[in-house]
């Protein structure tokens, strides 16, 4: 198993590679100015969270004609660390941003990253998202208490499907075990690369209640396919339809922020230009129109603000998985 999943990773860390050296050598053609080119990579496979920041903000960013050429790259693979490990050999490199957010914080901590956060420049926390449980709609599971009297019963024994090992989709599960008196050490859970992965293994029943953001599920929730379940938020979210978790008794409220990094070794005055577009992407309608759509929660956060949360977070989601022992 060990064995299998190295090779996997290393697979996808050559195939990334591979990839990000397209995207060097593209950005170091024809002009450095973020204005003209600018590349942001999705540390995640097409379909989920990060790629759907990516996408949204490469839209804004041509539509109100803040930058030429806005490109998005997939780089999958651990937690975002491989396309974090990928950002760090593009030192000085202004016209590349990644998406970054709480699962990356997550996947550093569990895989042991040597590269981290802190090795890049930060630019701006966009926004919020927020995480939620669901399971098909013939489930047997018809609330969260259902589930939760079930889980109990046979902690091991019910598949649980979310994004990378040490994400935040496996963090609410862990607090939400803790919370209902199940070791979360115990627990089966099911990592995928992705929001669409993650919603497949549900559709085709490989798991019995999936977790990941709200998006990832949205249109499957409106068709009436899947049903949810409980939002981990501190408090309800206008245009979700479903209770809290904290609303139904449990103390889980995690919140999934969505944010820009860009390489290390990038000026002052570059990384001033990408926090000055950036600035100016969440200004657009384009953008407003996303976060209503998306019912995301606008956080602009940037710079040296931005950097201090990072270094926070990563102390206080290491914190919740050395509690949770997963790490």
């Amino acid at each position: 198993m060990q064995l299998t999943l190295t090779r996997a990773l290393g697979a996808v860390a050559v195939a990334a590679a591979v990839t990000v050296a397209g995207i060097d050598a593209a950005s170091s053609a024809s002009g450095s100015d973020a204005r003209a080119k600018l590349t942001m990579i999705a540390p995640a496979a097409a379909g989920g969270g990060w790629d759907l920041v990516a996408r949204e903000s490469q839209q804004a960013l041509r539509s109100d004609g803040i930058v030429n050429n806005a490109q998005v790259v997939n780089v999958p693979g651990a937690g975002g660390t491989i396309g974090l490990s990928q950002l760090e050999t593009l030192t000085g490199q202004p016209t590349t941003l990644m998406v970054t957010g709480t699962v990356m914080l997550g996947g550093i901590a569990i895989n042991d990253s040597p590269v981290t956060l802190q090795d890049t420049v930060p630019v701006a926390r966009l926004a919020e998202d927020f995480e939620v449980f669901v399971v098909p709609r013939d489930s047997p599971y018809r609330n969260l208490d259902d589930f939760l009297d079930a889980w109990r019963a046979n902690p091991g024994g019910l598949p649980i499907g979310g994004g990378s090992l040490g994400g935040i989709d496996h963090i609410v599960s862990g607090q939400l075990a803790q919370q209902a008196d199940i070791d979360p050490a115990a627990i089966n859970y099911i990592a995928f690369s992705g929001g669409g992965e993650v919603l497949t293994s549900l559709l085709s029943n490989t798991v019995g209640i999936a977790v990941s953001g709200c998006n990832d599920f949205r249109d499957q929730i409106e068709a009436g396919n899947v049903r949810a379940l409980a939002v981990a938020a501190p408090e309800p979210v206008p245009g979700i339809d479903t209770p809290t978790f904290i609303e139904q008794g449990y103390d889980v409220d995690l919140v999934n922020w969505r944010g820009l990094v860009a390489p290390p070794g990038v000026s002052d005055t570059d990384r001033q230009t990408l926090i000055d577009i950036v600035t100016e992407m969440v200004d657009t309608e384009q953008w407003a129109t996303a976060v209503e759509r998306n019912r995301w929660k606008e956080s602009l956060l940037t710079g040296d603000e931005f950097g201090e949360f990072l270094a926070a977070e990563q102390d206080r989601i290491s914190d919740i998985l050395r509690e949770l022992g997963l790490i």
